[in-house]
């Protein structure tokens, strides 16, 4: 398995899931409304990170990586909003709410690894 390859099936099974989520959502305004940015949120950081590992220099490596952060942390809001107005409940949200967190300190370490080898 190529370096990254990892990253990139986990971040692709998280997408996966999200979508699934989203799909279960409530049919009403909040639940469409919820649903919409999520599936935006939860299914972007896999494609930037396969952009980051194709990127054109460290800097632009960096900065795609930041955009993958990005979007996790913003899916991980909606994923606690999902379960705190109760429209999927904790058990079921508890384990993509932990991989979420998990991928954005995975991330987060190599954006930090890099910026230090960057700056060696």
């Amino acid at each position: 398995m190529a370096k990254g390859d990892d990253i990139e099936e986990r971040l692709t099974d998280f997408a996966v899931r999200i979508v699934k989520v989203c799909d279960n959502l409530p049919n009403t305004r909040a639940g469409g409304h919820i649903a919409g940015q999520l599936l935006r949120s939860g299914t972007a950081p896999a494609a930037h990170y396969a952009e980051a590992r194709g990127a054109e220099s460290t800097k632009d490596f960096i900065h795609k990586l930041k955009l993958c952060l990005k979007e996790l942390n913003e899916s991980r809001v909606w994923l606690r909003t999902t379960t705190k107005s109760e429209m999927h409940s904790e058990p079921k949200m508890g384990e993509i709410t932990q991989e979420c967190g998990e991928l954005c300190r995975i991330i987060n370490a190599s954006i930090e690894t890099t910026k230090k080898n960057l700056d060696s």
